[in-house]
């Protein structure tokens, strides 16, 4: 007799659960820590804070009639002061350079040392740390700072996390108040802010960076570093294998674990799994996992590793400062080899750095004291006057970047017969050579006439130069644009141009 057996179908297992597609914050309680690479955080950090706060009340004198803040950006008189160095609008190009100046040099830092300048000068850092600072000054370290979050509220709580954020409402008032400084007098416009005299733009600005350093040093914190910032996107093509970076010698560290007094060392590595360069880290991560986006190269890790060797009795730096070609040479038990400042990279990054200086630096030197733009009339393109004479109409201007008044003569030489008027002087005879003058540290506008015979009159288009002579100096400014006449059997009535 058959028996049939029918097989029971197995329960399908169910997919594991996709992970969220943002993940809930974790806190990050950094602990105090000393050392070193602290003490060097510190001393950056108050240099950085020093020059922010300090600069806008530093004076240079420029003379009568100028600003005397060693630094300022005028936007009301459109110009920008860097102790004695004066940009004008037209002279935008060099702050172009200063940008690229600023991106190439981070480029060679980054290649050379690792993110150094995100662990000590980056603006983040500095105000966050400075935040970090009163934090624990107010609410104590790291284990305190835990426990003051997961306790109910009382009074106790409410009085230190009032005083904290009050501080850091003060320090955030304080940076915004100095960035508006930049751009106007410092003593006057502290004074018309605290009277309520300032603009509304004043504390409209003041305002939304007093709010933006609130949020990114206070409550943001390594979310920036981790998420808004872009160069830890695109870092790690700067670095190579000779790059400084904060190392973690695995070599030397793994297998890693508990390690009690008196015993042995045999068998197993240096790292005791404390976690002291875990609670120490501003952004929260763990060193040890190897190159991490959120690291900013801070070498805090590094002192609170040194402060655990030295207490285990074990040689310092086990986490360093170091380059892949040497922990390959030390897991291979190879001598380590000497680091090479000089390598393509760093060359390329560096003659770069030092050319786009040089020609800053030459067109700095050589830019001209007197400019003068000419804009020519476009409709009508010319005027054909009654006795058959030919002119063009120009506008004028002429750039006194000096601070002494000046007058120039002005020419259009390499144009036979060309008679010069200006608009407000028609009634005199035109005239080979104009005198016009600018006041000091300003651009001044002239509206001249340009009259050609009828005998001299080019057909079509022929070029012209002005040419700007400082009655002075005997320094010569040249402008070259081009005089336009009728083109055969056409021309333009007088009364029908104007």
């Amino acid at each position: 007799m058959d028996v049939s057996v029918t097989a029971r179908p197995r329960p399908e297992t169910p997919a594991p659960p996709e992970p969220p597609l943002y993940a809930t914050r974790q806190r990050v309680y950094p602990k105090t820590v000393s050392g070193d690479f602290r003490r060097v955080k510190w001393a950056i950090l108050a240099v950085c804070l020093a020059v922010y706060y300090l600069l806008p009340w530093v004076r240079w004198d420029r003379g009568p009639n100028a600003p005397d803040q060693a630094l300022l950006i005028d936007m009301e008189g459109r110009r920008a002061y860097f102790f004695f160095i004066e940009i004008w609008p037209q002279e935008i190009y060099f702050l172009t350079g200063l940008l690229i100046l600023a991106a190439i040099a981070l480029f060679l830092v980054t290649s050379l040392l690792g993110r150094v300048w995100c662990g000590y000068a980056c603006p983040q850092t500095v105000w966050t740390d400075l935040f970090m600072a009163v934090e624990r000054a107010i609410e104590g370290d790291r284990v305190q700072r835990m426990r003051l979050d997961k306790a109910p509220l009382s009074m106790n709580k409410l009085w230190r996390k009032t005083a904290k954020h009050s501080a850091w409402v003060l320090i955030a008032a304080a940076t915004g108040g100095a960035w508006v400084m930049y751009f106007q007098d410092a003593p006057t416009l502290a004074r018309q802010v605290f009277v309520g005299e300032a603009s509304s733009s004043t504390y409209v600005f003041a305002g939304l960076f007093t709010v933006s350093t609130y949020v990114l040093a206070g409550w943001a914190r390594e979310q920036v570093c981790t998420y808004m910032c872009p160069w830890p996107r695109f870092q790690a093509a700067m670095l190579d294998e000779h790059s400084l970076t904060v190392t973690y010698q695995k070599w030397r560290g793994e297998p890693r674990g508990k390690h009690k007094s008196g015993e042995s060392w045999d068998g197993r590595g240096d790292c005791v799994d404390c976690t002291a360069c875990v609670q120490v880290c501003p952004t929260g991560i763990d060193i040890r996992d190897g190159q991490q986006m959120e690291c900013i190269g801070c070498g805090l890790c590094i002192d609170a590793c040194d402060e655990i060797m030295d207490k285990v009795g074990r040689p310092k730096g086990l986490i360093r400062l170091s380059t892949q070609v040497t922990q390959d040479a030390c897991a291979a038990g190879r001598p380590a080899p000497e680091w090479r400042l000089l390598r393509p990279r760093t060359l390329i990054y560096a003659v770069v750095l030092a050319t786009v200086g040089a020609i800053m630096l030459v067109a700095l030197l050589i830019r001209p004291t007197v400019e003068i733009a000419v804009l020519r009339d476009r409709n009508p393109l010319y005027v054909t006057l009654s006795d058959g004479s030919v002119r063009n109409a120009y506008t004028l201007k002429v750039l006194n970047k000096t601070r002494d008044g000046h007058e120039y003569a002005l020419t259009a030489p390499g144009l036979a017969g060309a008679a010069l008027t200006m608009v407000d002087a028609r009634t005199s005879a035109p005239s080979s050579s104009l005198t016009l003058a600018a006041r000091p540290d300003s651009v001044a506008t002239y509206r001249v006439f340009v009259t050609l015979p009828a005998a001299d009159a080019p057909r079509g288009d022929r070029p012209l130069t002005f040419d700007l002579t400082d009655r002075a100096t005997g320094a010569t400014t040249r402008y070259r644009s081009v005089f336009i006449g009728p083109e055969d059997g056409h021309h333009h009535d007088d009364r029908k141009g104007r």
